[in-house]
């Protein structure tokens, strides 16, 4: 069997053929197990270099722009202790002579390196030097050196060595490459897939969004159609029993014409409700400071009907515009449904407040609102709390949990259609058992 003897590392100690061969083929079971280049790197430089009894081995790695080498694996004086490099050195492609070799992508062996002008000292200088590139497809990965200290220390067995350690760590280089590349795939198509699982999302809400939309708007004109046909009709009716009462004298009859009257009253109530549902109110907006009309609000309301109100004001409150009259009704209606809904009673909170509105707030807002500042406006109560069925159709015309009698289910389609035609909307939270709070948002300085 021949052996092959090398000087330096382990001086004079003959390394035979089968050794070598046991060393690169565990190099070569390792190599499926080792999980990345870095690790690749060390373990060729200190596992399979360093157990072929070369006296030092450098690993240097190419940048992706293919112009310079950096140090980033060694055995021997540049590797002092663990995985770490003695002042790693950085070479620019076709100098020194792993330079040359990363450019012309061909092994070389320099025999004795004081006859060699391109030569790139170290941490010692060297005699000798063998050099061959690591090559993955069209792009040179790296170069592995080794030097020693004696001229004449590497011939054509060691540069066979070398050569074969190299062509087995270029394949697996391109295999982690391609683990890699792989990944990146993956990766991109679980983000593409959650691109297209959230734009789905997204696009079944917005679809949700629109019929829910057009449904309002359809049941608007509708309601505001007939609103103004009825309206007519109660016009004609309200006006006849006016001329009645003055021709009749007795008191039965009176009182006849007089409950006529107040049914009239009533439906021109509830039509009056519908045209705010339909956003057809003849709205008078002036300039409203929410923090005096909260507490002109709460000193209106009687305590023994509607219990005790807690106030809580921020100062200066931006100004808005709003009808009166019409805002004095919507917050009335509110307190008495938070009064509702606590039949044994507890304390009513308004409070007034500047807020600014951002697309990304997650408000849950029953319609949607430009981003900007507002005045917010909310009634909240301790009481039973609203079902998430029933969460969904509050604002639906006629629609009421109340025993027939107590209520038409118009009061908050007319919240909702007055805030809309204010420029604003009517936020709601609510948890069952624990009470609600209905918030209405005023645009500052709305027209």
């Amino acid at each position: 069997m021949q052996d092959i003897s090398f000087d330096g590392y382990d001086q004079k100690t003959p390394l035979t053929e089968a050794a070598t061969l046991r060393t690169l083929n565990a190099f070569a079971v390792d190599l499926i197990s080792i999980p990345s280049v870095e690790d690749l790197f060390w373990y060729v430089a200190q596992n399979v270099v360093g157990h072929l009894k070369f006296s030092d081995c450098v690993i240097y790695q190419a940048n992706d722009a293919q112009t310079e080498l950096v140090q980033v694996a060694a055995l021997g004086e540049k590797n002092p202790f663990g995985r770490s490099i003695l002042n790693p050195l950085k070479i620019p492609f076709g100098q020194g002579v792993t330079g040359q070799v990363a450019e012309s992508r061909e092994a070389i062996i320099i025999s004795d390196l004081k006859e060699e002008q391109n030569y790139i000292a170290d941490t010692q200088p060297a005699r000798s030097e063998i050099c061959v590139p690591l090559v993955c497809g069209n792009r040179i990965v790296g170069v592995i050196d080794s030097e020693d200290p004696e001229p004449n220390a590497f011939g054509s067995a060691e540069l066979e060595i070398l050569i074969t350690i190299a062509a087995l760590t270029s394949a697996k280089l391109e295999l982690l490459a391609e683990v890699e590349r792989s990944q990146r795939r993956y990766l991109d198509l679980v983000e593409v897939h959650a691109q297209l699982s959230q734009e789905a999302t997204s696009r079944k809400a917005l679809e949700t969004e629109l019929f829910k939309a057009r449904n309002m708007e359809a049941v608007g004109r509708l309601t505001g159609r007939f609103a103004h046909e009825f309206n007519n009709l109660l016009t004609v009716i309200s006006g006849n029993l006016e001329f009645l009462e003055a021709d009749l004298a007795s008191g039965a009859s009176l009182e006849t014409l007089q409950a006529a009257q107040t049914a009239a009253e009533r439906g021109s109530k509830l039509i009056s409700s519908m045209l705010a549902y339909s956003q057809r109110t003849r709205l008078s907006p002036e300039d409203v400071d929410m923090n005096r009309f909260a507490t002109w609000v709460r000193n209106q309301t009687n305590p023994e009907l509607h219990g005790p109100i807690e106030l809580e004001r921020q100062e200066n409150v931006w100004p808005i515009k709003a009808d009166v009259g019409v805002l004095e009704a919507v917050v009335l209606n509110l307190i008495a449904n938070a009064r509702d809904a606590m039949p044994d009673g507890d304390v009513i909170r308004v409070k007034v407040e500047n807020v600014v509105h951002n697309l990304t707030d997650g408000r849950n807002l029953t319609t949607r609102l430009i981003p900007g500042r507002y005045v917010r406006l909310s009634v909240s109560d301790r009481g039973e709390g609203i079902e998430n069925e029933s969460l969904q159709q509050i604002f639906d015309p006629f629609f009421t949990t109340k025993v027939v009698g107590e209520g038409t289910g118009l009061g908050l389609s007319m919240t909702l259609g007055f805030m809309q035609q204010s420029g604003g909307t009517v936020e709601v939270n609510s948890e069952v058992g624990k009470g609600s709070v209905f918030a209405l948002y005023f645009p500052v300085n709305a027209p």
